[in-house]
């Protein structure tokens, strides 16, 4: 009993950034919060990790068995904190552009309405391969009942493209005129507003849609990356807790713009299989 009583007088008197030590070093990342340091080193303001409350946590056997396989606790970070580090609302910005990108794709080129958009994708074969034809024409809707399609820059392609019209499974009826290629609309699917097509059409525009949506996953990759390139050059006057941490929160903000980009795939799927 003495020696216990006195090793517990002896760890009191420890330096208290012993304890600052301690505590730090087994708290999650999750539960740091990001505090400035007065001192300033090399003319910059700098940045640390500090514990919220310096309590461990032990878990138990049955409570790491229910947490296998969840996703790690998440990280919410105060942008006002690291502002002067990265501005993670001009981040969260980029990100969102690429979902209004693909949607705005979505709802111009891949539909099954009458709309100068659904000739878009037709798959036209050329010299030069197969190439959508909206690759090599100008597509516009003169009206309800019709639309145009200008092959004005790649004449040599109008016997190709009509072809491809008439087999793409729409049940269209194209005509021409000299390079100009007119699409009348049936009555029927005027009202209607949707084009009865073939099942192996409507694959088509799925498989165009999941293309489009990896292309938006590049673009994803591109604005993370370049925001954790210049996280990182903030390296010599911030801490690397406080960069990982950041870095943590881009992470996650890019894990939830691919699931909203896949949730956008989703939709369009069903639309388009019907």
């Amino acid at each position: 009993m003495a020696l216990g009583a006195l090793g517990l007088k002896c760890f009191r008197m420890v330096h208290p950034a012993f304890h600052n030590y301690l505590a730090a070093s087994i708290r999650p990342v999750s539960e740091v919060t990001l505090k400035t340091v007065h001192e300033r080193q090399h003319g910059h303001r700098q940045y640390v990790a500090y514990p919220a409350v310096p309590v461990r946590h032990f878990a138990t056997k049955k409570a790491k068995a229910k947490g296998k396989g969840q996703s790690q606790t998440r990280v919410n970070i105060n942008t006002a904190l690291v502002e002067d580090i990265i501005n993670l609302e001009e981040v969260n910005e980029d990100m969102k552009s690429v979902i209004e990108a693909l949607k705005d794709n979505f709802n111009k080129t891949l539909n099954i309405r009458t709309s100068p958009g659904s000739l878009d994708q037709i798959a036209v074969v050329t010299a030069d391969g197969k190439l959508a034809l909206n690759q090599i024409s100008q597509i516009s809707m003169k009206s309800p009942q019709l639309i145009l399609v200008n092959m004005a820059s790649f004449p040599e392609c109008t016997a190709a493209a009509i072809k491809a019209i008439r087999e793409s499974g729409m049940n269209l009826n194209p005509e021409v005129e000299g390079t100009l290629i007119r699409v009348p609309i049936p009555q029927n699917l005027t009202a209607r507003k949707t084009f009865i097509v073939t099942r192996e059409h409507r694959e088509m525009l799925v498989k165009l849609a999941k293309q489009n949506t990896n292309k938006a996953k590049d673009s994803l990759r591109k604005v993370r990356t370049n925001a954790v390139n210049k996280l990182k050059k903030s390296k010599d006057t911030v801490s690397e807790d406080t960069i990982r941490l950041i870095e943590k929160q881009i992470s996650q903000m890019a894990d939830d713009t691919v699931a909203e980009l896949e949730r956008h795939l989703a939709v369009k799927t069903k639309e388009l299989l019907g």
